[in-house]
């Protein structure tokens, strides 16, 4: 069964990483939270940089903005319009260390994600990580994620909703909790894994690792989410997580009905495509 993690204590108070390694990280997350509001930054000598796939995101884009800055530790955001229709990017334009990428025509989500993590590495980013710029997820988990991929007990961190029970308190809606455990119990029976859930918008990568990534090949819809995971479960790498709240709030963006199931029947596809090439039915996907 692939080697894929959960960064939460067992009921032993252990950890699966081993309790040396998690405690080195425990200190320098405090270390860094102890010093938020810095200019310095860099974690561990790396260069941090968060990217947000944005498209209608003017009402939330400072709010999540600010939040991001004020964990002190991120060097650059890199925020990539996908064609909006509001003021997205004159919001984007406005704020300090940030470098705006414009889509001229609507990509889809996917595609957005392409151009963010093109400009991340080309930026020189050492840890990257992806947050939506709708507030759904508290910025603040920064620094535990950077961490955790600074410290290369993980080169891939998620941000779990379902961990904690933040999603249904944060108001999900029960129909999308009920399609987000089923589609992640699926996932995992296909792909040998135990992660909470796959569908997160909130995750850090290490270069390295986002080098290997085969990441142009990928769908240019919300699927890529999906077919990002099993390629790197498919490399063999761990994956770690963490609990996060999640806020469910008006301005916030998502897909409708038919899109959603549209995502749902990839997701599908993706692991079982990811069984057959286990298999040796079909060519290897990462």
């Amino acid at each position: 069964m692939q080697n894929v993690v959960s960064a939460v204590p067992d009921a032993r108070g252990s950890n699966s990483p081993g309790k040396c390694g998690l405690r080195q990280i425990v200190i320098e997350v405090a270390r860094w939270s102890s010093n938020a509001y810095s200019t310095t930054t860099m974690l561990n000598g790396q260069k941090i940089v968060v990217v947000m796939p944005a498209y209608n995101a003017a009402r939330t884009l400072r709010q999540t903005y600010v939040e991001v800055m004020a964990q002190g530790i991120v060097d650059l955001v890199v925020v990539v319009d996908d064609a909006s229709q509001d003021e997205t990017v004159a919001v984007a334009r406005t704020l300090d260390r940030v470098q705006v990428e414009v889509h001229p025509m609507n990509r889809g989500y996917g595609a957005n994600q392409k151009t963010c993590y093109r400009h991340a590495l080309a930026a020189g980013g050492d840890i990257i990580i992806m947050i939506h710029p709708d507030y759904q997820y508290t910025p603040r988990l920064i620094p535990a994620m950077a961490a955790l991929v600074a410290s290369g007990v993980y080169p891939c961190v998620l941000a779990s909703r379902i961990l904690g029970g933040g999603a249904l308190r944060g108001g999900m809606p029960c129909w999308k909790y009920i399609s987000n455990r089923f589609l992640t119990f699926i996932e995992n029976v296909f792909l040998g894994t135990k992660l909470s859930e796959y569908h997160t918008g909130y995750r850090a990568f290490s270069r390295a690792l986002l080098e290997r990534l085969p990441l142009e090949a990928n769908s240019d819809d919300f699927v890529f989410d999906n077919q990002v995971l099993a390629q790197v479960i498919s490399l063999g790498c761990a994956i770690g997580e963490v609990s996060c709240p999640a806020r469910y709030l008006p301005e916030a963006s998502s897909i409708n009905f038919r899109r959603s199931v549209r995502y749902g029947l990839g997701c599908l596809v993706t692991a079982l495509r990811f069984r057959l090439a286990r298999c040796g039915f079909l060519r290897p996907i990462a």
